[in-house]
């Protein structure tokens, strides 16, 4: 990995790239996507084929565009079989570092569970270690960080930046977590990153007196953190800021910065907002530094709540409230009026704060008028006070409250963990 491009970009996000107005920062957007536009019209066959002079010219495309144009799209000739084939080997052996013709390979699946692969170069692997470390390392403590990272795949992406002052260690979350909490006591790290499912499991293990770290910095990736874990996280890590990393297959697109704050990486990404009310919306991403596999007006499924305040951190970034899931989990159920009522990720969250002694759980709408209710400790006063809570909002919000059924929860490391789910279309 070319450790040049890494150092280029670290200082470049922590020091350098930095805008003073939003008009700044996007002339430098739009200059970006034009050098963007016309590379991929010259490297990428799709591109080729299509007749744009902007961006808005071209059509949006999602997971099953992409892999259904997999060949023409992306710049390398890579063919999308081989690519897939590669993947699922890795993700089945648990072995990430082969490479087809030179580039790396991934498997995607994502929230929405529909399967997908990536490629990267190593120069655009080294470009997104930079950013991603210019954003992560703690401000105090430049050197001598022990960085941790649960996650599914390694693909060999940090560990290969290991250095005197700067170690990584990736730990496999399908491996037994008595294991993982041994070696994560052993290898006492300065930086904690993991999927809230995984932090919970450690904070648990801290209460229990098995594992005793004190990190400087504690990250959440991959998915949802909701704000009633963000309580519990803070104060079992002892941390002000639990802080977020917003990433996903398409790319390294938001972090939170030292004020608290979660903001969109506009110096990396051109966002168009597909409103779905006042404050919410849903992305349309164009990233204007990957070269292999383009991600131009890619349709997010994800809500994003905006944040039209001034940060105090001073960056004209966007800033967001929340991510608040996806909209293939907003919940529709029958209104007392007869009109279904859409009801999002975030308001069946916000219920269950006001639930006492629960810290997992897990809200699926089954069928229009049925949901379960996964808890980890599913007794009756627990229960009535999650029926309590859900009525309250089934007033508020004017819809029929559906039928209950309460099971015991039981996590399951091998699936991103969503909060609030919808298993219907």
């Amino acid at each position: 990995m070319n450790k040049k491009i890494i150092l280029k970009n670290f200082m470049e996000v922590r020091y350098l790239r930095k805008f003073n107005s939003r008009k700044k920062l996007e002339k430098y957007q739009a200059k970006k996507v034009r050098e963007q536009l016309e590379y991929m019209r010259e490297k990428s066959p799709y591109f080729h084929n299509l007749k744009f002079e902007k961006l808005e010219d071209l059509p949006y495309m999602d997971k099953s565009v992409m892999m259904a144009n997999f060949n023409e799209m992306n710049t390398a000739g890579i063919d999308k079989d081989e690519a897939l084939e590669l993947a699922i080997k890795g993700e089945k052996e648990r072995e990430f570092s082969d490479k087809l013709h030179g580039y790396s390979v991934g498997l995607s699946s994502g929230t929405s569970g529909h399967r997908g692969c990536f490629v990267l170069s190593d120069d655009e692997i080294a470009t997104w270690v930079g950013g991603m470390l210019g954003k992560m390392i703690p401000r105090g403590k430049l050197l001598g960080n022990r960085v941790a990272f649960f996650l599914r795949a390694d693909n060999n992406l940090y560990e290969a930046t290991n250095t005197k002052v700067l170690k990584f260690r990736f730990f496999d979350i399908l491996k037994p977590m008595a294991q993982n909490i041994s070696d994560l006591q052993e290898y006492q790290p300065t930086v904690l990153v993991a999927p809230p499912s995984v932090l919970m499991q450690l904070a648990r293990a801290i209460q229990d007196k098995e594992l005793d770290i004190s990190p400087v910095k504690v990250m959440s990736v991959a998915e949802v953190l909701t704000d009633k874990d963000k309580k519990y996280f803070k104060r079992i890590f002892k941390q002000d800021i639990i802080y977020q990393v917003y990433q996903c297959t398409e790319g390294f697109l938001g972090y939170t910065c030292d004020c608290g704050s979660l903001h969109i990486n506009e110096d990396v990404v051109y966002i168009e907002k597909e409103y779905i009310d006042k404050n919410r919306f849903s992305p349309v991403i164009t990233d204007f530094i990957r070269k292999t596999q383009p991600i131009i007006r890619y349709r997010l499924n994800d809500i994003l709540v905006e944040d039209k305040r001034p940060c105090p951190c001073g960056s004209k970034l966007l800033r967001l409230k929340r991510i608040e899931g996806r909209m293939d989990d907003v919940f529709i159920l029958p209104g007392k009026d007869g009109k279904d009522v859409e009801v999002y990720p975030d308001f069946i969250s916000r219920a269950m704060v006001y639930v006492p002694n629960i810290s997992d759980y897990k809200v699926v709408q089954e069928t229009k008028k049925r949901v379960t209710v996964y808890l980890d400790n599913p007794n009756k006063t627990t229960q009535k006070a999650v029926e309590k809570e859900l009525k309250t909002l089934a007033n508020k919000m004017n819809f029929v409250m559906p039928a209950l059924t309460f099971k015991k929860y039981e996590a399951d490391l091998t699936r991103k963990m969503k909060r609030v789910e919808r298993a219907f279309k």
